[in-house]
């Protein structure tokens, strides 16, 4: 593991961390010294996270189980109190928790799944960035990074109500970027990954040969440097990754 400490003694929230990009960015940013709060749906996978960035000496991390399809305002309230109370900062929020549905015709699609991508994938960034809005605002430097998706940015036919969440997220993104233009200390940024070997891909191209895919362990790399002092002039920006650039 790499051990720049250029994150240490930040505290830094990444959801969706039991695996994927969640699992990546979590042990990229452990690696930089960051204290990271593992949240996720499913307890034994953010164990298992904490065990890989305990084995490779980074500092211990919280874990925070949430099912953030079931969750409320009440839920991302107690989030926030929970981290403030125990780690008495927040330094950041890196959003990877994403629901998603194989594509399909519209006319298969139900209001019920509709709802259940809009929650964890619109819903529940901006809940919770509501929440912790006043840990971040006390933050030397806070930064703040959803994970966008490209047929969001541009949907097509078949994507359904996962593209339409997802559109939702950069629609709050742009909102929420220009409320927080004036606050010097406080950054956000929206990062479409482009395809990538994560368990999502998996389930939207089965049939795909992954090997000639990003790692989530690429994009995570970066999306550390973005979170910490070298991504400090990045700001409101739309950022379409690829390997390389």
């Amino acid at each position: 593991m790499e051990n720049n400490q250029l994150l240490k003694d930040r505290v830094i929230l990444v959801t969706g961390a039991g695996q994927g990009l969640g699992r990546a960015g979590a042990l990229a940013l452990a690696a930089r010294g960051a204290t990271v709060v593992l949240l996720g749906r499913t307890t034994g996978k953010l164990e298992k996270v904490y065990d890989e960035i305990v084995a490779a000496g980074g500092p211990m991390p919280a874990i925070f189980p949430m099912d953030l399809e079931k969750a409320g305002d009440q839920d991302f309230e107690t989030l926030a109190q929970t981290i403030g109370y125990q780690l008495r900062r927040l330094d950041g929020i890196l959003h990877c928790a994403a629901e998603f549905a194989s594509p399909s015709p519209l006319s298969q699609q139900t209001a019920e799944e509709w709802q259940r991508l809009f929650k964890v994938n619109a819903t529940a960034p901006f809940a919770i960035n509501r929440a912790c809005l006043p840990l971040l605002a006390a933050a030397p430097e806070a930064s703040v990074i959803l994970i966008g998706e490209s047929h969001g940015h541009a949907p097509t036919a078949y994507w359904g109500g996962f593209a339409a969440a997802k559109a939702a997220l950069e629609a709050y993104f742009r909102i929420q970027a220009e409320e927080w233009a004036g606050q010097a200390n406080l950054r956000l940024n929206l990062v479409i990954p482009g395809p990538i070997n994560s368990p999502q891909r998996a389930k939207s191209h089965p049939g795909e040969d992954k090997t000639t895919l990003a790692s989530p362990e690429a994009v995570a790399a970066d999306l550390a440097e973005l979170m910490g002092p070298e991504g400090r002039s990045r700001r409101g920006e739309l950022i379409e990754w690829s390997a390389g650039a």
